[in-house]
């Protein structure tokens, strides 16, 4: 008689712990669209988890409990988003996609209360990741250049910075304005700093009047 009573007890123990490493989260919408507790949440359209609850809150939003099958909990990070989607396999059905728009981060933890994202919003972070990568780079190319730029005689220092600063200007032409304002506050001191430096050696052969055009190039890229 005992061993019929502790055999289920050990499976119910059990189970709750396989259970217990699956990831709950409860996701915050404006709206849900038609989504419902038997919607899927996708991953690349493989199924990783499911809604388990869909309610409105006090506050006016949507609240969307999820569980996250514990062989894709590290898919949720603080660089997951949470976009409501047509189900590509249940026609007439909602789902959750979860996109990336940055690699690794920190892992959500369960019971996490997280803001659900529209396309536009989720595009755009991928957006900003994508100019923030950019962006090192062209620091990574001026460091790089300002170093190379160290070796050369002075006249040949000038000309190369008023190469680089014409391209420079061709680019932020073509960018927008926040490309265009992270370039002035990171790249253009860069700049500045190492004209000054020009400037000052050229002095001690009274031909600091040849980084005048630079300075006037410069001025002009800081009022872009």
């Amino acid at each position: 008689m005992r061993i019929r009573i502790v055999i289920p007890w050990l499976l119910v123990l059990i189970l709750l712990g396989c259970a217990a490493k699956d990831l709950r989260l409860k996701i915050r919408y404006n709206q849900i669209y038609g989504l419902d507790e038997n919607s899927r949440v996708l991953l690349d359209q493989n199924q990783i988890g499911d809604v388990t609850r869909v309610f409105y809150d006090k506050d006016g939003h949507y609240i969307v409990q999820v569980k996250i099958n514990e062989n894709f909990t590290n898919a949720a990070t603080e660089h997951s988003r949470f976009l409501i989607i047509n189900d590509p396999q249940r026609e007439g059905k909602k789902a959750i996609e979860v996109i990336q728009i940055r690699k690794s981060g920190e892992p959500l933890e369960d019971g996490s209360v997280v803001e659900g994202s529209s396309r536009s919003s989720a595009m755009f972070g991928e957006m900003w990741q994508q100019f923030e990568k950019e962006l090192d780079n062209i620091k990574e190319h001026l460091q790089k250049f300002l170093k190379d730029l160290e070796r050369l005689p002075e006249s040949n220092q000038v000309k190369e910075l008023e190469k680089e600063l014409k391209e420079l200007a061709e680019a932020m032409q073509r960018a927008g304005k926040q490309t265009r304002e992270k370039i002035q506050n990171e790249i253009l001191p860069l700049i500045q700093e190492e004209l000054e430096r020009l400037k000052k050696r050229l002095e001690e052969f009274g031909r600091e009047k040849e980084v005048e055009p630079l300075e006037d190039q410069l001025d002009e890229l800081i009022k872009t």
